[in-house]
């Protein structure tokens, strides 16, 4: 069996930018134990697959460790695969997950993911938190992620987290963020407990982070940074119960899988 398999820096202009994604289109889906296997084999933080099923596609998304319910990188890189490389026409292409009707909607070269807004709650950082991160958040926030906000920008910028202690958290992520030197907000994200110390680009994370900001600078249209290393620029929008999250992509490599 030969499976096509792109590599798409996800939320960039440049090549080696970004956050890079493995997008597979399939005929019919794959065992989970075959789709976790290639996962692991790729070692990028998400592998995307996608089966069409008449006027949508059935989207999955796993890292090397585990399948979640919902990514935005790997979404918006399959989205880029499926107008660029395979010739969908249209202006729109509409997914479906575990995490319901998700859509990618296209304006020139730039895609934007519509997906559900998540409104974190208020909590007590707990301890883990505070010894993972080497020091305690102006405030800490929960929803599918810890939330944990910071002063400044370079507050983001000089943390050094202890991920074997943050793995101890009961949740997916940890997202930490601050206002923006030049932008509205920054951000980084943390998951070693689904194998990933650091995601350079989450578009996930934003389904938070977008409500979150959004309420704090009165403002619907916010412009942000994610300040990992290989560094990620999204162009997001609050829609009440759902937010756009938008962003350039570039095809790193076009080949092939063979399943013998």
């Amino acid at each position: 069996m030969k499976i096509p398999i792109y590599q798409v820096d996800a939320f960039t202009s440049r090549l080696f930018g970004g956050n890079p994604a493995a997008v597979c289109p399939l005929k019919e889906w794959l065992p989970d134990e075959t789709m976790q296997a290639i996962g692991g084999e790729n070692n990028l933080s998400e592998t995307a697959f996608f089966v069409r099923k008449g006027a949508y596609f059935e989207i999955r998304w796993f890292t090397p460790a585990v399948e979640v319910d919902l990514c935005g990188h790997a979404t918006l890189a399959s989205g880029h695969v499926i107008f660029n490389h395979l010739g969908r026409p249209g202006r729109q292409i509409t997914f479906q997950s575990k995490s319901g009707e998700l859509r990618v909607k296209r304006h020139k070269d730039l895609l934007s993911l519509d997906f559900p807004a998540f409104e974190p709650v208020a909590v007590d950082p707990p301890a883990q938190l505070i010894k993972g991160l080497g020091r305690r958040p102006r405030e800490a926030l929960k929803g599918r992620d810890f939330l944990a906000v910071f002063d400044s920008e370079d507050d983001i910028l000089n943390l050094d987290p202890d991920f074997a202690e943050l793995t101890k958290l009961d949740c997916l992520g940890i997202i930490v963020t601050a206002r923006g030197r030049d932008c509205d907000f920054v951000s980084r994200f943390f998951a070693p407990r689904a194998g990933i110390n650091e995601d350079p680009v989450t578009g996930s994370a934003h389904t938070l982070l977008v409500p979150y900001w959004a309420k704090r600078l009165r403002k619907k249209k916010l412009h942000a940074f994610q300040v990992s290393k290989r560094r990620g620029e999204l162009f997001c929008e609050d829609l009440g119960s759902r937010v756009l999250i938008g962003g350039r992509s570039k095809t790193f490599f076009v080949g092939r899988i063979e399943l013998t």
